[in-house]
Formats: structure tokens, sequence, C-alpha cells
């Protein structure tokens, strides 16, 4: 717990409250001070959905803290089981209330004699682990929780094994782990995943936690397998259904040509294994019955039923037409406009999925020189290293913004991919930046459709990495022709745009009209060499005379 002007990954309360209020018909009560309890607000502002935020606060106040919280826990909780009539309420404290060392685990026990709906305590360790953490064993608990009541239900009525209980629908389908609500893009992403798996003759399923029911939970093992499209939340549920369920999971972000490809591939070899397995403990495992006539056409019609997803040249040859007809993005990093940035520098930070994704884009699909790729996901730094080895010049792990601030004036990249932050910091060194990952603004909410995964999303990408590296070139045009976004160029260089140090430099007022007649995209760069310049010469004043022997140090 600390004290941050900016946070990457919020606190743990915050990653739980967002699984809960996904779901539908679940209701959250946040046991915090005043001042917790800005995510009712931040939900509102930022998803623009059209139903009120589920959670509610049971304030620690002072009276709280003379009498205790039992009392008024309890009578929340039960109140809004009255109130709402929700299938699950879902009790978590936070940072702050969880000082006070309280047995809320005993709360919950109480409040469930009273009410219902279930009870759970979110079982989180609110100084251990931040949002994204908070998140995934969240939606691992609730997951469990129902699942394993189910399971035990079946054992109590049937006295037969797990193996015999599992039922699987007779055409393949998947889950889809881990779409939930102030996502980056998670909406669209979802959207593109179901267009796909149609395109493949895939049912759904299940999505969680978004938009589903926590009475539908008992239901997830009905599918073949599951799909994790990010890692950060979903990932401990599909190795708990994995370990329990015997269900395969997919955890590669379909994000980028070449990963959406491998994507589809390892469906196939999935949806091979396991067909092979049903058709292994439905037929040849019963040696009584394999020269019966029935069975013979028994066997016939299983083959005609899953002929196409045993196909190989199916997935080939959809691959095929979707990069070459439905993504734009194949022929468009192949263009003279995409060939005109092979060899830029870039930087790339955010979450671990988006920022190794990116990277890879970037390097392998768009020519571009990625200088340096970092994430705030400490606790999958190995995972992350590992991804982008050889895609980049350096990897940078830290959730301290000020080291990336720091990283990136030193690189002095032409474009920077990253969060809301990165995004500030390329503002104030005028560096163009685009927004892949969360924490983000409003903006990166979007009500039209834009998506970041599968073949549109790649189109989205193209459009993105373009843009940002000639929105330079149109401020500049705009600078000539006296254009609408004109801005006082002299005030402006004034202020010190290097984040990093605090110089005492001055410019002469010829220097500074010779520097306003730069081009804006590369005005700031060239401003910081001629700074450093200044600097190790011990030159407190830049005139002409320094601009041009800073220019020739360059040149020589």
């Amino acid at each position: 717990m600390k004290l941050a002007y900016w946070m990457y990954a919020g606190p743990a309360h915050m990653g739980t409250l967002r699984v809960a209020s996904s779901f539908k018909n679940v209701h959250a009560i946040m046991h915090a001070p005043l001042g917790d309890d800005y995510f009712n607000v931040m939900r509102s502002m930022l998803e623009r959905e059209r139903d009120f935020t589920p959670v509610t606060t049971s304030i620690v106040d002072r009276h709280v803290l003379a009498q205790g919280s039992q009392e008024k826990v309890v009578e929340n909780i039960t109140r809004k089981d009255k109130e709402e009539n929700p299938d699950l309420i879902l009790l978590t404290p936070t940072c702050t209330s969880s000082i006070l060392q309280e047995d809320l685990q005993n709360f919950v026990n109480r409040a469930s004699l009273e009410s219902n709906c279930d009870v759970i305590l979110a079982d989180v360790n609110h100084y251990r682990v931040n949002e994204l953490q908070a998140a995934d064993r969240t939606l691992e608990q609730i997951v469990r929780f129902y699942i394993e009541r189910e399971n035990k239900k079946k054992m109590e009525h049937q006295s037969i094994d797990m193996e015999q209980i599992i039922e699987k629908t007779e055409k393949p389908s998947v889950n889809i782990l881990g779409i939930f609500t102030l996502g980056f893009h998670n909406q669209h992403d979802c959207r593109e995943l179901k267009r796909l798996l149609a395109d493949l003759n895939i049912d759904i399923n299940l999505v969680i936690p978004e938009g589903s029911s926590v009475h539908e939970l008992k239901n997830l093992t009905k599918a073949w397998f599951n799909i994790v499209p990010y890692r950060e939340v979903g990932l401990m549920t599909a190795n708990f259904l994995e370990k329990e369920h015997q269900m395969p999971f997919i955890s590669i972000t379909p994000m980028g040509i070449q990963q959406t490809s491998q994507f589809i591939f390892q469906i196939q070899q999935i949806l091979e294994n396991l067909i092979s397995s049903n058709f292994k403990n439905k037929f040849e495992n019963k040696q009584n019955l394999s020269e019966t006539s029935s069975s013979k056409k028994n066997q016939k019609d299983f083959k005609f039923i899953y002929e196409d997803y045993l196909n190989k040249n199916f997935y080939k040859s959809y691959v095929q037409k979707q990069t070459q007809f439905i993504s734009q993005a194949a022929w468009f990093s192949r263009s003279i406009d995409c060939q005109n940035l092979t060899g830029k520098k870039t930087v790339v930070f955010g979450d671990a999925t988006h920022a190794a994704a990116m990277t890879k884009i970037l390097t392998t699909e768009m020519g571009l020189q990625v200088v340096c790729a970092g994430t705030y996901c400490k606790h999958d730094a190995d995972w992350f290293r590992e991804q982008v080895l050889g895609y980049c010049d350096q990897v940078l792990i830290t959730d301290d913004h000020t080291k990336v601030s720091d990283m990136i004036t030193r690189l002095e990249p032409a474009a920077i991919f990253g969060t809301q932050m990165e995004r500030h910091i390329g503002k104030r060194l005028e560096i163009p930046c685009g927004v892949i990952s969360a924490p983000v603004h409003i903006q990166n909410f979007p009500l039209s459709y834009r998506p970041f995964l599968g073949y549109e999303g790649t189109n989205q990408i193209a459009d993105l990495v373009y843009n940002s590296f000639t929105l330079g070139m149109e401020d500049h045009l705009l600078e000539i022709f006296n254009g609408h976004d004109t801005k006082q160029i002299n005030s402006s260089l004034n202020e010190n745009t290097n984040t990093s140090s605090d110089n005492k430099l001055q410019w002469s007022d010829e220097a500074l009209k010779q520097l306003s007649g730069i081009p804006g995209f590369v005005r700031g760069k060239v401003k910081r060499n001629i700074e450093n310049f200044a600097l190790e010469n011990n030159h407190s004043i830049i005139t002409m005379e320094i601009m041009l022997a800073a220019k020739e140090s360059v040149n020589a």
C-alpha cells in the first residue's frame, strides 16, 4: 500500500468490484471509509452503461470504529438482499479497512443465515496483490464456488464418479474467460472473437464474467475448451478448470496477423486431439461392440459430423482468406506509406498481454525498431521477458511512471505505444503516442466498433500506428498554413520539456527564432539535443553559434 500520484494498476478491491459488477444480478458490498468509494463514479463515467453500478459502500466512520463493524455490515447485506434480490452478494474490504483486522468471514456467515442469496467474502490479500491479480483471483473464487456446489449436489443424488457427471455439448463449443467491465476494448474484442469462432463453426458456451449469471457457471464444464484472451484476468480460472475438469485452454492473444494465425491453428490442434480422444472412448475401447453393424454406422456418423473440424486445409484456407481480403494490415505493411516508417524507433509499455503483442506486431509485421518494451505487471515479468526476447533492444519492468518517463526521455523514440500515462509523457515531450493498453481515459471506451483482436483488430492497430507517426506532420502543416491549431511557439519553447532534470538554460531571441522554424514534429527532439550539448559544454545561454556547434557535433 502506498500513496502515489499515478498507479498503473489500482488497489485490490478495484479488481474485485470490476468482476462483481460484470456479472448479472450480483451486488458488491465494499467495507470502506469515505474516499475509497470512487468506483461507482469511475465506472459510470467510462463504461457509459444504462444501469447503475451494483456496488454499495458500508461506510467505516468514527461510530463504527468505536462500536465495531459487524452490525452495520450484516445490516447492509440483508438490506440489499431484500431490496435488490441479487443472486450473489460479494463482500470486500479495502486496503484501508483491512487495517482493522476484523473477522469479515464471521460477518458473512451470519449474514448468510439471514439472506436468501449467496454471500461470499472476496478471498484477496489487499496488501500483496494489485487490481488485476485480485480480479483474476475473485473470478476463480466465484467460479470454483458454484461449480463445486453443483458437483456436490450431483454426487449426493447419484452415486457415480465425477467423470460420468461431466457432460459436453454435441457441437464444439468454448468459454471466453476474462471479458469484464473497464477492460481495454473488451466488449469490441469479445464481439470480434465471437465472429471468428462462428466462422470456424464453433459455438459460444459462456462468456464470463461480463453479462453472465452466476447460476450459469455450472454449465462452464459443458464447453470443449476455454479461451483466455488476456493473461491478466481469467488465467487462474482456466487453470482450475483444466486441473479439476480436464478442460484445455488457449492463452494465445489473437492480436496481430501472426498471433491470430497461431490462435486459429491451436484451436485446430485442440479440436483434433479432443475429437480423436472422444472417438477412442466411444468406439475403440468398446471391443465387444466394435464389430456390430450398428457400431460401424455410429462410427461413420461420428466421423461425418466432425469431418470439417479435422480438415487442416479448412483452417489454412480460412487464415489465408482472412489475411488477404479481410485484414488490410498485410498489404498495408508492404505499401510505400508503411515502408516509410521502417526502422523508426518506438517504445512500448502497458499490461503484459498488450505490450508483448504490440512489440511483436511492430517488429515483425511493420518493420519498426522497438528500443524498449515494458510492462507494469511485475508479477508476470518472467513471461513477458520470454515473449519479447529478440523483438526489442531492452526490457523495462516497473510500475513507477517516473522511470518510464526517464526511459522515454533518454531514448527519444519517434513514437510511443502505451497507456494514458505514456500519452501524457509524449504530450510533454512532443512525441506522438498511440494508446494500446489500460489504464485509459474515456476516449478509449468508444461507442463505435474498434476491436484490437482478430483480423478486424489488425486494421485498427495498423491505423493506430500509421496515424501516430503522421500526426506530427499534420501539426507542422497547420503551423505553416496558420491553421486552427496554431499556438504561440516562443512561449512554449521557453518551457523545459525534459522531465528528468530541471536545467536553467536560457535561449537568445535569435536562437528562439531559428528554433521556431524547425518542423513541430521534430522540434522537441532538436531542442533537447541542443540543450544537452550546451550543458555538456558548460553554456548557460544558447545562441546561434551554440546551435550551429551542436549541429556540427551531431554530423561529425
